[in-house]
């Protein structure tokens, strides 16, 4: 099995050209099931749960041609419209091919999801959603089994908590139903724009783009016929991820290709710990703290802090010199999973039910350490940048399923680190 081996302590400098972003590809790719026309895709980041999700369409008999970065896909063809466990279970974003195979073809099987263990993240929403749609659903043997014969109706959808999966199937569901489908209380991050941008850009009526309302009149079960190419957006968890990498090893580096507006709560929080930026159109410098303070971070939907970027700030917090930072997590109850193996290196965290208190250390040191997900790898990584010696981060499965060539892009800023195999 793969792991990073890394000695830390090394200055970085240079620039890196941040990749497309995962969360936005995965309902893009999904929604691609809304035509029966060829449509390409650019600037996919080149990640293993990407890989996953066309290879999904694949297996229902859609034709993909798929090289890295840039996927050309046909759904035209598609013969089947269950995803078996085999590939659902694998990455929880399966999930999304429910309301875009439903909405379509009438009927669908789709395995209940797996993905990182961060805690409950129940499909309820999106099941009670596709129901108020006229949807007859059952759950039986680890499948959900939809069917809607005469195609989906618009309805009032309210949403109890904010949820982005749930937004997106539901976005998806309705492009292609009956009448209008009014979504109250919609996710609104970048992702869910791009996915609503990319249905609009189709001819479907979308209002309220952006905000916690969306309205979409439905085509009544026509298929769409996608503007092409379609560019995914610039990663925002990425550009935190390596503006967070800057500030740990007190090193100036430039990303390129940003959306600002995206990353803003992630600045705002580096700027508080003494960070400054250089922003020109899609570029950002961070200027390094001379000495960073501590944070205070309570994670919140969009446009609020992200809950992806917490395990990494909590890597930076834990070499501020005085004061003690604090960070609540608001919207996971096992996103904390990270907190032991950085105190493997050496930090001080301390956990009070979602609160962790992060306390001032001398120094790091190296370990062996273990990856619990996704978010947490990169934070592992982070602290062993910053830490004395050597350190080995175990597990980088978790990593490879978001992040596109994490190692090579440290490594082109000067970081000394190789994946290695156990094997």
């Amino acid at each position: 099995m793969d792991y990073l081996e890394i000695v830390g302590k090394q200055k970085l400098s240079g620039e890196i050209t941040i990749s497309g972003a995962k969360n936005a590809a995965l309902p893009v790719v999904a929604a691609t099931i809304l035509s029966d026309q060829e449509v390409t895709l650019t600037n996919l980041p080149d990640v293993v749960d990407i890989r996953t999700l066309i290879r999904l369409l694949g297996m229902l008999g859609g034709e993909v041609k798929h090289d890295k970065t840039v996927a050309v896909i046909n759904n035209g063809s598609i013969t089947s419209t269950k995803a078996i466990y085999e590939i659902v279970s694998q990455m929880r974003a399966s999930i999304l091919v429910l309301g875009s195979l439903l909405t379509r073809f009438g009927e669908c099987e789709v395995s209940l999801p797996g993905g990182c263990a961060i805690g409950q993240r129940p499909i309820d929403l999106h099941l009670k959603a596709l129901e108020a749609m006229g949807a007859a659903i059952e759950i039986k043997g680890g499948y959900v089994r939809a069917e809607a014969p005469n195609g989906l109706h618009g309805a009032k959808i309210i949403f109890d908590k904010i949820t982005v999966g749930g937004t997106e199937n539901i976005i998806m569901a309705a492009a292609l139903a009956h009448g209008t489908t009014e979504i109250i209380n919609a996710a609104r991050e970048p992702e869910v724009v791009q996915l609503c941008e990319m249905i609009a850009q189709a001819g479907v009526s979308v209002e309220g783009i952006g905000t916690g309302t969306i309205t979409i009149e439905g085509t009544g079960g026509k298929p769409l016929v996608f503007a092409d190419p379609i560019e995914i957006i610039p990663d925002r968890i990425e550009a935190g991820t390596y503006l967070c990498a800057g500030a740990i090893t007190h090193s100036e580096i430039t990303l390129n290709k940003v959306n600002q507006e995206h990353i803003q709560a992630s600045l705002d929080k580096l700027e508080s710990m003494g960070c400054s930026f250089t922003i020109e159109k899609e570029r950002i410098t961070i200027h390094p703290a001379k000495q960073l303070k501590p944070v205070s971070i309570i994670t919140t939907e969009y446009p609020g802090f992200p809950t992806d970027m917490q395990a990494q700030f909590m890597a930076v917090a834990s070499i501020v010199e005085e004061g003690e930072s604090l960070i609540e997590e608001r919207l996971f109850e096992n996103r904390f999973m990270h907190v032991s193996e950085l105190n493997r290196l050496g930090t001080d965290i301390w956990l009070k039910g979602n609160t962790a208190a992060v306390r001032p250390v001398k120094e790091l040191n190296g370990a062996v350490v273990m990856a619990t997900d996704l978010r947490a790898s990169s934070a592992l990584v982070l602290a062993a940048l910053a830490a004395n010696g050597v350190t080995q981060v175990k597990r980088i499965y978790h990593l490879d399923r978001g992040y596109d060539n994490l190692e090579g892009k440290l490594s082109a800023l000067g970081a000394d680190i190789t994946r290695k195999s156990d094997r």
